[in-house]
């Protein structure tokens, strides 16, 4: 018994001494299996954050370009604005031109007819009844005081819109017109300008010209080209302003619904979307059945 006792516990001394040199063995095994896996770890997570970044970067590469043609494309359409803008501007100043021309051309017959009437000469020319028959029938009007009649047919005659138009035969008080020229040319250096891009040279020409001509016809027009230039170099703020002094100074000008489309856009353009739109509505209700009326309708529908 004392034998099989002592084998015994030499035993499980001998089991205890190998279980723990076992133990010993996997410990070194162990803190190296999870310094493995933390650096597994750490390597997931960095391959996680670089795949990120490659989805953002992925993400906003077609936003940002989208955004550079979108802005590409409101440049091309400004530019195509002004180039109608422009092209209407030019068939207003040719039909007035056209207006002008046949108003001065009736008045030099007129004043050539009244002088062969009353020196009692007879020149017949084609397409102008002669003397001696306006004379007959001013005669026959007039009474005896026949030059006196004579002269006053012939003034009646003359439409008021005619007399208002000066010519070079006219006193030289009457002489700053559209006839001389003076303000259209000024008027025609800044519009010029405007047409070649020069902007800011466009705004200084027009403001001279405001100045020497503040009376001109082509006031309005002025005012209306500053606004724009004003526009095209994106200082929406002074645009607004320069359409606004246009409408409240020349408010029955047919450059104001066109004045209140480019306010429309600044304010776009300013993101004050709710403004762009009343005036948008203004125009429609204001000028129905207009060109602008209708660059209004087709705005409004663009605006979300």
């Amino acid at each position: 018994m004392l034998q099989r006792a002592f084998l015994l516990s030499v035993l499980m001394v001998c089991g205890s001494i190998h279980a723990r040199t076992f133990d010993d063995d996997r410990a070194p095994r162990r803190m190296v299996a999870q310094q493995t896996m933390g650096d597994l770890r750490n390597q997931g997570q960095t391959l996680e954050s670089r795949v990120s970044r490659l989805e953002e970067d992925l993400g906003s590469r077609p936003l940002l370009e989208l955004h550079n043609q979108i802005e590409s494309l409101r440049l091309d359409l400004n530019r195509l604005q002004g180039q109608i803008e422009v092209l209407v501007n030019e068939n207003e100043l040719a039909q007035k031109r056209q207006r002008d021309f046949y108003v001065d051309l009736d008045n030099r017959l007129r004043r050539l007819e009244q002088t062969e009437g009353a020196d009692g000469t007879a020149a017949p020319r084609s397409g102008v009844s002669s003397p001696a028959a306006s004379s007959s029938a001013i005669d026959s009007n007039a009474g005896p005081n026949s030059s006196q009649g004579m002269k006053g047919t012939a003034s009646a005659a003359v439409p008021a819109s005619a007399s208002a138009v000066s010519s070079e035969y006219a006193t030289p008080a009457n002489r700053n017109s559209v006839a001389d020229g003076a303000d259209g040319r000024a008027y025609e250096n800044g519009y010029d300008l405007f047409k070649t891009g020069k902007y800011k040279e466009a705004i200084s020409s027009f403001n001279s010209f405001l100045r020497s001509y503040p009376e001109s016809s082509f006031a309005a027009s002025a005012h209306y080209w500053i606004g724009n230039s004003f526009y095209a170099l994106r200082e929406f703020k002074n645009a607004v302003a320069a359409q606004e002094t246009l409408i409240k100074i020349y408010p029955d000008s047919p450059k104001v619904p066109d004045a209140m489309l480019n306010i429309a856009s600044s304010q776009l353009e300013l993101n004050k979307k709710d403004a762009a739109r009343t005036i948008l509505e203004s125009v429609i209700v204001k000028y129905p059945g207009s060109d602008a009326a209708d660059k209004a309708k087709r705005r409004l529908t663009s605006i979300k």
